[in-house]
């Protein structure tokens, strides 16, 4: 390539990125801003008791990390990226509109959510594929463009999650989801008018014409896909049944696959399974944010911040989740600095060890919110939020954050399609278990803060023994890294 092809290939690589980075940030924009205001919803406006709602946040949460499982195969053997991309953006804003017209119609909201967790599962990795692609060959360009792309996400959930609660508060929650949705339709109409961007990007579907019957057998399939999640949500007997079900098969899936490779690639297979299975366990503390945490701004946090007797601005109890992106936004730049810092120097951190800080400052986060509660006499102070989601969100980019790079690093080539769906498997199983441990503070009397000293005193205890436990593995983690590298 020629040193005047080279820009012009550059500018074209950065106009079709630019068209998928759009639809991106306000897909996101549109998820979080439903996820902010859904649990407010389901407690306030529907008047289910918290107990139920957390249920049903879990089995919505593990159907939305189960299906991009599914909808990475369509990208990639039936549909191509684009069209599945595409599919999935127009069925997020039709999930979004019926949320904001279901009012207190059950039916109504049932379906509204098993499109939404059909239609992420359409979008969400043929998006990050695309990526992939555009800068496929040239490995810089490919980790400066994710880092963009991950900081995109963020921008449009920090802004989602400050405006539909706002929203949902002053004109009610049909303005919030529809806001949602509006998101989405102006994604796709910018997506319409630069497509020909995107023109030679993809895999050879996105460059052939449609194939009718693979069109015929995806729309049937998502169709059968909202129809079990419709299920699935309104039975909590039948989604426990699912998620131990996911969990035999991921059980069953690795013992096989490790019993089938060559010897020289199990000590591999085995640090992926360890770090995988510790990016699951952190998982349970992320739920929280939509569960718990949300209950508890509701129930017992002060949104008014304020510095000594001067109130600075007010906060409704859904606009807290955007602390975690917030902080993400914070620490990944101060993150990438100190790894490179470290690199230079020769002292990388492994991935084991950066698990093992993570769970550390886990420990942390939970032990502040449960002191604060312990202690409360009235409402908890809002700044008390800040802090603990200071140290829960880094704990993120340390262990979740990091599930990408271990399959990446540990697994061969050959398996990384399937080990990338037991990943979303195993967080699924998580997000729904961490519903079901949100709940012990519905079983806990008292009221406000009261109610959720055991919870948070019970997840700092399980944080700590999860740490203890990383702790442990550390010395059998390193050696397996080193038989990686043998």
């Amino acid at each position: 390539m020629t040193a005047l092809t080279l820009p012009a290939r550059n500018a074209t690589r950065r106009q079709s990125f630019t068209v998928v980075l759009a639809i991106e940030l306000w897909e996101r924009f549109g998820f979080y801003g439903m996820q902010a205001v859904l649990t407010i919803y389901l407690v306030s406006r529907l008047g289910l008791q918290d107990y139920d709602a957390n249920l049903m946040i879990g089995a919505f949460s593990a159907m939305t990390y189960v299906t991009p499982v599914l909808g990475g195969m369509v990208g990639d053997r039936l549909l191509g990226s684009r069209r599945s991309m595409v599919g999935g953006a127009v069925a997020l804003a039709l999930g979004y509109m019926m949320l904001g017209i279901a009012d207190q119609s059950r039916t109504l909201l049932y379906l509204a959510m098993a499109v939404i967790a059909t239609g992420n599962g359409l979008f969400k990795p043929n998006a990050g594929n695309l990526v992939r692609r555009i800068y496929e060959g040239d490995d810089a360009e490919v980790d400066a463009a994710f880092t963009i792309y991950y900081m995109s996400v963020n921008v449009g959930s920090t802004v989602s999650m400050l405006l539909t609660p706002w929203l949902q508060d002053r004109y009610g929650p049909g303005a919030a989801f529809m806001a949602c949705a509006l998101g989405l339709v102006l994604g796709l109409i910018y997506y319409a008018w630069r497509a020909p961007w995107l023109k030679g990007v993809g895999g050879h579907l996105d460059l052939a014409p449609v194939n009718r019957r693979a069109l015929a057998l995806v729309s049937g399939g998502a169709l059968a896909c909202v129809a079990v999640t419709i299920v699935i949500l309104s039975n909590a007997a039948l989604a426990r049944l699912s998620i131990w079900l996911a969990a035999a098969g991921i059980a069953i899936g690795w013992i096989a696959l490790y019993r089938r490779i060559p010897g020289r690639e199990r000590p591999g297979l085995r640090l992926a399974y360890l770090l995988c299975l510790e990016t699951m366990v952190y998982a349970l503390f992320y739920q929280q944010q939509q569960t718990s945490l949300t209950l508890f701004a509701l129930r017992a946090v002060d949104g008014d911040f304020r510095i000594g007797p001067m109130r600075l601005f007010h906060w409704s109890a859904g606009q807290f989740q955007a602390l975690n992106s917030l902080w993400i936004m914070a620490a990944s730049p101060v993150l990438a600095f100190l790894y490179d810092r470290l690199g230079q120097r020769g002292r990388d951190l492994s991935l084991a060890n950066k698990m093992a800080i993570g769970f550390s400052l886990v420990v942390i986060g939970f032990f502040i919110w449960w002191r604060a509660a312990a202690a409360a006499v009235g409402l908890v102070s809002p700044w008390v939020m800040v802090v603990g989601y200071g140290f829960t969100s880094v704990a993120e980019l340390l262990t979740m954050g990091l599930g990408l790079a271990v399959i990446a690093r540990y697994v061969p080539a050959r398996l990384s399609g399937f080990m990338m769906g037991s990943l979303y498997l195993v967080w699924a199983l998580a997000m729904y278990v961490g519903s079901v441990i949100a709940n012990i503070a519905t079983a806990t009397p008292g009221h406000g803060a009261a109610a959720y000293v055991g919870l948070w005193r019970d997840l700092f205890l399980l944080a700590l023994a999860a740490f203890a436990a990383v702790v442990v593995l550390l010395p059998i983690a390193a050696k397996w890294a080193r038989q990686c590298e043998e």
